[in-house]
Parts: structure tokens; sequence; C-alpha cells
């Protein structure tokens, strides 16, 4: 049975101190409302910046259910790449998951599938667990081509991975015209596009791997849809970002598991 995951992305916000505040809020909530699901069904995921990897993971380091991820790696093991994070040094912070390929990464700095495919290759390489992004644009569902686009980012940075390692991968789908737009994916096209990832994924590795892979959507995932959204087949949780910023509907997104 594929894992649930509720994961927020806190992106380019938060101090080292306003991070670590959010953290103890995030668990308190935990603690006064806990998930009905054990660990070994459902995990929590906080993808917070680089300067908080480590106090959160030392925070979190006695909770198996809220693990933490940091929301990009290097393409390269080690080097001369000034200002770069290594996924050996995300490791080493006590952080178990890396957010790869969200949408604004391959807009603002034009990671192309080959780049993204040797990050995936990295962080298995490292015992990490990668999420791995992907998505279409407005215009180009609006064209009906989604799901061409879809298929080939997971097939140019995915497909070649063997089936041991394809297992490790978490994929999370982002309709980018609806990240931070307040515009959902409705609950319908939300099912579909996983669905045909899922079918795509079948179609290289077969039905049983396929059904395997945690699926997760992201695009203005809140309290108020979490819980049909996470209703559908194939959407196994959120990728979440704003309101990964707030305790309080954070945790009501990851109660909002059937």
């Amino acid at each position: 049975m594929r894992k649930k995951i509720a994961a927020g992305n806190w992106k380019m916000n938060t101090t080292f101190e306003t991070g670590k505040k959010l953290v103890g809020e995030i668990l308190d909530g935990l603690a006064a409302n806990p998930p009905k699901q054990s660990p070994n069904e459902m995990l929590v995921v906080l993808g917070v910046p680089f300067i908080t990897l480590k106090k959160a993971a030392n925070i979190l380091k006695n909770n198996p259910q809220v693990k933490i991820a940091a929301q990009n790696c290097y393409s390269e093991e080690k080097g001369a790449f000034t200002g770069e994070i290594s996924v050996e040094m995300i490791k080493s912070t006590g952080a178990e998951f890396v957010i790869i390929g969200h949408s604004e990464r391959r807009e603002y700095f034009n990671e192309s599938f080959e780049m993204l495919a040797k990050k995936v290759d990295l962080t298995l390489k490292h015992g990490l667990t990668p999420i791995f992004c992907c998505g279409e644009k407005l215009e180009t569902r609006e064209a009906g081509q989604h799901f061409d686009l879809v298929k080939n980012q997971i097939a140019g940075s995915l497909f070649h991975l063997n089936d041991d390692e394809l297992s490790k991968v978490v994929i999370a789908y982002e309709p980018v015209w609806a990240i931070g737009t307040g515009v959902t994916a409705s609950p319908a096209q939300a099912q579909e596009m996983h669905a045909f990832i899922r079918n795509t994924i079948a179609g290289k590795y077969g039905k049983a791997l396929a059904d395997e892979i945690t699926i997760l959507y992201g695009g203005s995932v809140g309290a108020k849809n979490a819980k049909e959204l996470f209703s559908q087949s194939d959407v196994d949780g959120g990728l979440v970002g704003g309101a990964s910023l707030k305790a309080e509907d954070f945790v009501t997104i990851i109660n909002s598991f059937n």
C-alpha cells in the first residue's frame, strides 16, 4: 500500500527563528489533533529553507511521522560551485527528502530534464527520497498539450531509473496555473492527471510498481479543499505552499486524509 504524504514547501519564507517557531507550532497542533494514520501509513514532510534544516531535523529526530526536506540540491557531488548545496551536505543535516524540479526552479533557473535526472540520481545515491515535481502552465493546458508535457517531464528525468530506484521516488503534480493563484484544479482534474501519471509509469514499469508510487497534488492546496482532493483514488496527498506556513491550516490539511 502506497504511503500518504502531507508535504509543506515553505519556499523562501521564514528566518531561522520564525522557522523554528513554526516547526514547534505544527508539532503542538499535531499533539492536540493527532493524525488517524500511523507513520507507516502517512508522513508529514516539512520543506524548510536550508538555514533551518539542521535545527528542524534535531527538533523532530524522535518523531517518526514528521520528516524534513530540502527544497533543492545541486546536480554535482561536490566541487567549485560557490553557493550551491550538495546532497551530501543535505543528508548531514538529518533531512530525509529533497524537492526536485519544482516549477519555480524549472522556470527561473532553467533546470533541464538532464539536470533534474542527475539530481534524482544523487538524492537516491545518498539514501534520500526525491519529491519529483512535474506540471504544466495554463497555455499548455489550453492547447491540449498538458498530458504530453507531463509525460515528457517524467520520462526525461525518471525513466532511466531501474524498478527499485523508481519505487523510492515520490512524484508531485503541480499545475503551474494553480500555484499561489488561489485557483485550484478541480478534484476531477487532479484525479485525471494523477491517473495519467500512474498509467504512464505502468506503461514503462508495470502496474504493480505504478500502484506503489505516491503521487501528490501541488496547486493551492488549502484547509478548505484538501479533504476533497485527498479523497481522489490516485491523489496520495499534497505538496502545500502558502498554507503550510500557517500551523493551524497545515494541521487541518494533515488531518484531511480519510
